[in-house]
């Protein structure tokens, strides 16, 4: 789409009114009296329904002006970034335990980083678009990296490294700690504290180091996957922008389902895969080999037919392990009788 600087502007200014009034109706910035409050799941879910209902009625519109191929490139950028910010929940879930934030804290952590993911990519993404208009053997790179880190994925599953890293003693947060002495508690949502008439910084700035770092290796994942479904730039930074908007929402909404979506990586990584396979054989006809193109209403069908598979096989999954051990709890009880 040829989208001119007014509406780029009008865009990003409405996505930065959106924040602040999430901002000003759930965190209540202008009340000292009130203070932080923990995120309930009844709030998440109205808010995560409106940040998706938002996002539709966007779509409906790049329809209407942009007309259905543009359409159906921003719904399968967007279901493919929120399929992907759910994997980022995950660590962020990990995160959030290895540095014990307290829950009523959490979603002011996550909404610093939506904004960290947000200004990432921006970056990547106009980097990205500047890289494939001078050479579009890019896309060569751009499949091949994903495919890898399909691979990287399932092996990193089976493996279980999410579970084993150590985020609250990552790289990042080890400089921080060199250059800075680190409080042993939090100070509400302050991010440095003076104690014993020394500066310190908190808990919260690490947990926001480490946040800010994660994202960082997601934007390098992410960008490489949209931009294998859609080369305009305008589309891939508002798909990005509203699968990230109401992430802090699906969090909570998603907290007690964490240990539930056993599959997610094997979806995400058969997803990246697809793309990267698209990437490669859309390079090969961009570079007058004849290979077959796969179309973008292919693409929506097999990104939502994986995630479908993959959220109700591990919910089946998930009533087939719970149903194990209420049978091994009753056997053990028989027993002991």
């Amino acid at each position: 789409m040829d989208v001119p600087m007014w509406v780029w502007l009008a865009t990003i200014g409405a996505m930065v009114a959106i924040l602040a009034i999430d901002l000003a109706i759930v965190d209540h910035p202008w009340s000292k009296k009130s203070g932080p409050k923990e995120f309930g799941v009844k709030q998440a879910a109205w808010w995560a329904a409106f940040y998706v209902g938002i996002a539709i009625i966007f779509g409906f519109g790049v329809w209407y002006f942009g007309g259905g191929t543009a359409a159906g490139e921003y719904f399968a950028g967007f279901l493919t970034e929120k399929s992907l910010s759910v994997d980022n929940l995950f660590v962020f879930y990990l995160i959030m335990g290895a540095f014990a934030v307290p829950k009523k804290y959490q979603h002011e952590v996550l909404l610093v980083g939506i904004v960290i993911a947000l200004v990432m990519r921006g970056i990547f993404i106009a980097i990205g678009a500047q890289a494939i208009n001078a050479w579009s053997e890019v896309f060569y790179l751009f499949g091949a990296f994903l495919i890898y880190t399909a691979v990287k994925i399932v092996r990193d599953h089976m493996k279980g490294e999410d579970e084993d890293q150590d985020y609250a003693n990552s790289f990042a947060v080890r400089m921080v700690r060199k250059v800075w002495p680190v409080a042993d508690d939090y100070h509400g949502a302050k991010l440095t504290v003076k104690l014993d008439g020394r500066r310190h910084v908190t808990p919260m700035l690490m947990v926001i180091v480490a946040i800010g770092v994660t994202d960082l290796v997601f934007a390098v994942d992410s960008i490489p996957a949209i931009f294998g479904l859609t080369q305009d730039a305008y589309i891939v930074f508002t798909a990005n922008a509203f699968a990230l908007l109401g992430l802090r929402q699906l969090y909570f909404l998603l907290a007690g389902l964490m240990d539930k979506l056993v599959y997610i990586s094997w979806g995400l990584s058969v997803i990246m895969a697809f793309i990267g396979v698209k990437m490669i054989l859309h390079a090969l006809h961009e570079n007058g080999v004849h290979a077959p193109e796969i179309g973008i209403a292919t693409s929506l069908t097999v990104i939502i037919g994986v995630m479908t598979v993959t959220v109700v096989a591990s919910l089946i999954k998930a009533r087939s392990n719970k149903a194990k051990e209420v049978r091994a709890e009753a056997s053990a009880g028989d027993r002991s009788e």
